[in-house]
């Protein structure tokens, strides 16, 4: 039985979708609110029979989300997330998206290529857009080749807010300014 747990956030409230197995306490999916969308109505629709629960080991990452959201200097391990939900490929997406520093970015370009995939820049955005735990795999990260912020599941506000949170420039036309994109 999945279970959640909810956390305010400057953003709206970000719900945190996990369950208890043998192979321990995992995060299933973590719900960002957009302007749009509550992630309060997107769990009742997408998991109607979960229920709201409390756990030492999803109360740290509830925790850790809402200073990550406020943009304190915090990283949550990919470990408690359960990544073998994803396929092969989306988790090799993860990790590399995961290994980008707070405070750079990366293109969904460079990160193909760093993935030994040429031309699979659009694979990677896909694979990020449908990334099932925004914030742990902190995918607001990569951008486009122009530096433009390209989506996020948060809507672009967000993503532009967190990124300047961890200090990234934009110019009047809201690129992204940087000397060093990683994974270039």
């Amino acid at each position: 039985m999945n279970k959640t747990t909810i956390q305010s956030s400057p953003y709206g409230p970000v719900v945190i979708v996990w369950n208890g197995r043998n192979s321990g306490t995992k995060v299933i999916r973590v719900l960002l609110s957009t302007p749009a969308d509550s992630a309060l109505e997107t769990v009742s629709r997408l998991y109607p029979a979960a229920s709201e629960s409390s756990c030492l080991e999803m109360d740290a990452v509830a925790v850790t989300i809402q200073r990550f959201l406020e943009g304190e200097p915090v990283s949550i391990s990919p470990d408690v997330a359960d990544l073998s939900r994803c396929g092969a490929f989306q988790q090799r997406v993860l990790r590399a998206e995961h290994a980008i520093p707070r405070g750079c970015v990366s293109t969904y370009k460079l990160i193909a290529e760093h993935l030994d995939v040429p031309r699979g820049a659009r694979a990677v955005g896909n694979a990020l857009a449908n990334n099932p735990f925004p914030l742990i795999v902190p995918c607001h990260r990569a951008i486009r080749s122009d530096c433009s912020l390209g989506g996020f599941q948060g809507g672009a506000a967000m993503k532009r807010s967190l990124l300047s949170k961890e200090g990234i420039i934009f110019d009047e036309n809201g690129r992204v300014q940087c000397s060093h994109l990683h994974y270039g």
